[in-house]
């Protein structure tokens, strides 16, 4: 139980680290969460910085995913009696907790788009391409960011009880629980765009002036 705690604290504070924050105060003087859409996440610093700022912050923020989950394979090694999937599984949900409710930064955050991206892939490079090249399509398709990320999400959960194979750990029926749990997580962090995408009033992206999300 303790390996697990310590897992969990460990990513909640890489989460916490806000780049789109510290990026946006340093590049331009301001915080993120002041201008736009008000959300703490790469499309606004795309949206209020510049491109230069977003990519930096895109990268960052999928880092933090991978940084946390590759720290729980390390203390799995060390505490042999914990399950290495389920290791896996609270450093993924606290890192995107702690990107959503950051802690050093009032616990406003962004909605673990980026995050969960880096995460998935690191756990199941297959799921994490389907997820991937499906979210970029819907987003093409639509131009909703939000539309893209939470059908993403959701196929994420889908997946995980039809592939069973290519994860970075032996797989375990807690990667199901686990698929629905993030799902939920960004789904309920997307809440204010799915009222705006049933009232037909959700940003949409120009390809050159992006709106809302990550």
């Amino acid at each position: 139980m303790t390996a697990y705690i310590i897992v969990a604290i460990i990513a909640y504070a890489i989460g916490s680290i806000n780049f789109s924050v510290i990026i946006s105060r340093k590049m331009a003087g301001f915080d993120v969460r002041d201008k736009g859409s008000g959300n703490a996440g790469t499309t606004n610093v795309l949206r209020t910085v510049g491109k230069k700022a977003a990519v930096i912050t895109l990268f960052c923020d999928i880092m933090k995913g991978v940084v946390a989950v590759l720290i729980s394979l390390l203390v799995g090694i060390i505490a042999k009696n914990s399950s290495s999937a389920i290791l896996v599984e609270v450093s993924a949900f606290f890192v995107v907790l702690g990107h959503t409710y950051p802690i050093f930064f009032e616990f406003r955050g962004g909605k673990g788009v980026a995050t969960s991206l880096g995460i998935i892939l690191l756990i199941n490079w297959k799921i994490g391409l389907i997820c991937l090249v499906f979210a970029l399509m819907l987003m093409v398709i639509t131009r909703m960011v939000s539309l893209g990320s939470i059908s993403a999400a959701v196929l994420f959960a889908v997946l995980t009880i039809f592939i069973r194979d290519s994860y970075i750990v032996d797989f375990e029926f807690s990667f199901i629980i686990f698929g629905f749990l993030m799902a939920a997580l960004v789904i309920f962090n997307h809440r204010s765009n799915l009222k705006r995408i049933i009232a037909g009033t959700e940003n949409r992206l120009n390809f050159g002036k992006d709106k809302e999300n990550s």
